[in-house]
């Protein structure tokens, strides 16, 4: 049986930490920034990591 090939699509947006976590960028980053408070931006700035429930998944789709 042939290797499973990765979801570019899901690399793309997340990548693997050295610890093994996965690090994803927040949504609402691009539109309508006008209507945000500063410290709105500035933490849709910072990485977010998977949540649990989603991890498992996720990780299939990447690694494989």
């Amino acid at each position: 049986m042939p290797k499973m090939k990765t979801k570019r699509a899901m690399a793309k947006r997340c990548k693997v930490t050295g610890s093994g976590k996965l690090v994803r960028h927040h949504a609402y980053t691009s539109h309508r920034a006008p209507y945000k408070t500063h410290k709105q931006k500035r933490n849709l700035r910072k990485p977010a990591l998977i949540s649990k429930s989603d991890f498992k998944r996720i990780k299939l789709l990447i690694q494989r």
